[in-house]
């Protein structure tokens, strides 16, 4: 760490990493208590300042994960708090984001998901980054380099754009069935889940190479 580095910039990586974590409990606390229940006959229209509030607490809390890690490189002030709260504030941020509109307060009356995330689609998610998690964390203690790949880095860019994407969907338009913005919803959904779920698995190879390796070199 450069000694003559103002302390000010030595803080700001982490304190913006621990406002992710507040930003993502204001927007679960929108989406768990404001948001149920939905309206049967205009899905959430009628609640749209709420759902631009959710999209706009999504949209800050990633755009400081976009600046901590890149203020605590350039200035040089990676720290161990910053390398297991940055990782564990985005999983908070993007998973249980996936969990509360695979929830009863996106859920119409007749058992429609109006975000078109299911509760299915947010376990394939969940268990996406779970084994990846775990996978890195065990093959990296072994030397193994388990640094994201290019379908990783896109993964996350998907994810934090389909998010706000069908909030503000929701926020303008009732998604009935048979309509455009409703088969948007759907196309972002089975996207995000099927790009999710398909970038586990240059980790999964990879691990399967190294266990290859380890066992060809006792």
């Amino acid at each position: 760490m450069p000694a003559d580095l103002p302390k000010w910039k030595t803080n700001l990586p982490n304190a913006l990493t621990l406002l992710r974590v507040l930003l993502a409990a204001g927007l679960f606390t929108v989406l768990a208590v404001a948001l149920d229940p939905p309206d049967a006959e205009l899905g959430l229209t009628g609640q749209k300042g709420l759902l631009l509030l959710a999209t706009g607490l999504f949209i800050l809390a990633a755009i400081t994960d976009a600046l901590d890690g890149n203020f605590a490189r350039r200035w040089q002030v990676v720290s161990l708090f910053g390398r297991v709260m940055d990782p564990f504030a985005d999983k908070l941020l993007i998973l249980g984001s996936f969990v509360f509109m695979a929830g009863p307060a996106f859920v119409n009356s007749d058992g429609t998901s109006l975000t078109g995330i299911e509760p299915w689609m947010a376990v394939v998610i969940l268990a996406r980054e779970l084994l990846v998690t775990t996978l890195r964390g065990v093959y990296e203690r072994a030397g193994v380099d388990f640094s994201a790949t290019m379908i990783g880095k896109l993964k996350m860019v998907l994810q934090s754009a389909v998010i706000p994407a069908i909030f503000l969907i929701l926020a303008f338009s009732p998604a009935s069935p048979g309509t455009a913005s409703r088969y948007t919803i759907l196309a972002l959904a089975w996207a995000v889940v099927l790009v999710t779920a398909w970038s586990g698995v240059p980790y999964i190879r990879r691990a399967m190479a190294a266990k290859t390796t380890e066992k060809s070199n006792p």
